[in-house]
């Protein structure tokens, strides 16, 4: 039986929704950058999100979940 790595999926999705809101906020134009009064929204939430999911994954390998012992009632 496999125990579930809830941090690992939880950081990966994070960097792959980051990856797609930096490299969106490289490529804005200047009317989306003024649409959110001059600020490059997605560039600044998409490295938030980076690290965000760094940080779980980082996380994960230096505290993994223990698995559950077996018992007799599983079998």
């Amino acid at each position: 039986m496999s125990v579930p790595q809830d941090r690992r999926v939880i950081g990966g999705l994070f960097l792959v929704y980051g990856v797609i809101l930096t490299v969106t906020g490289l490529f804005d134009s200047a009317q989306e950058v003024q649409k959110a009064e001059g600020i490059r929204i997605n560039l600044s939430t998409g490295i938030a999100m980076l690290v965000v999911g760094a940080a779980f994954l980082l996380w994960e390998r230096l505290r993994p979940t223990d698995a559950p012992a077996p018992s007799d009632e599983e079998e």
